[in-house]
């Protein structure tokens, strides 16, 4: 996997774009019940990833009742990107709290997260950021590591794709330690609102693979960029 996602942006510069070398792109929730994914499509996006699944918060009293949550606008989301010819793929949002990785893992690939070899679907993203009572989710650096390696190992194990990780540099420094542990099998999709480019990369990888650049898509959800060529996104997809 790391040679494949690699790949994906080969030869750009850390935390800066080749602007002749970018994908658009976006990702979407129930937050945006009504998306234009045709215009989308028409405008110059090529890919989309979609929010699957997530455990409730604060977290239930047992743990395997932190797997209960699907997004009730993620079968719409995933045929209106397919119909408009978009390449798509599922993220799931993290509460380490609520159960173990492996858990939240199985329940993401049971509900939409999976990957197939089709060319136009993505490795799953996990999704790791801020919870709603602390910024890590009451987890220390070590526990929060171990948390995303079991969610990882999980998913790969079933499907042979390592997850994308969609975090910041804030969160990743404060609730990982910096974490390097993972920048050889996950490619990094980065979160920055700015429009100086996506900023200090993390963990020791040597550049996002996906740029999260703002919350204000015109037809529908957040803006994405892709740090690399149509063609890297359709090998990132392939596998």
């Amino acid at each position: 996997m790391a040679a494949i996602y690699q790949a994906a942006a080969l030869a750009l510069p850390v935390g800066g774009l080749d602007k002749r070398d970018t994908v658009k792109g976006f990702d979407i929730s129930h937050y945006q019940p009504t998306v234009n994914y045709q215009g989308a499509y028409n405008s110059g996006a090529r890919f989309v990833i979609i929010k699957v699944s997530s455990p409730p918060s604060p977290p239930p009293s047992s743990a395997t009742e932190g797997t209960t949550y699907i997004d009730p606008k993620f079968s719409q989301h995933y045929n209106g990107a397919t119909a408009a010819g978009l390449i798509r793929g599922g993220y799931h949002f993290a509460r380490p709290a609520s159960s173990s990785g492996a858990a939240q893992a199985n329940f993401f690939l049971s509900h939409g997260g999976g990957w197939s070899g089709d060319g136009r679907t993505l490795p799953g993203m996990l999704d790791m950021e801020y919870g709603s009572t602390s910024t890590c989710h009451g987890l220390g650096q070590a526990s929060m590591v171990n948390w995303i390696a079991d969610f990882l190992n999980t998913y790969h194990a079933k499907t042979s794709r390592w997850p994308m990780i969609y975090t910041t540099n804030n969160w990743w420094v404060t609730c990982t330690g910096n974490s390097r542990a993972f920048n050889t099998k996950s490619p990094l999709v980065l979160a920055r609102y700015s429009t100086a480019g996506p900023g200090t990369i993390p963990g020791g990888w040597p550049y996002q693979t996906i740029w999260q650049k703002d919350a204000n898509y015109a037809y529908g959800g957040d803006s994405d960029i892709f740090n690399g060529a149509l063609t890297q996104l359709r090998q990132l997809a392939r596998g």
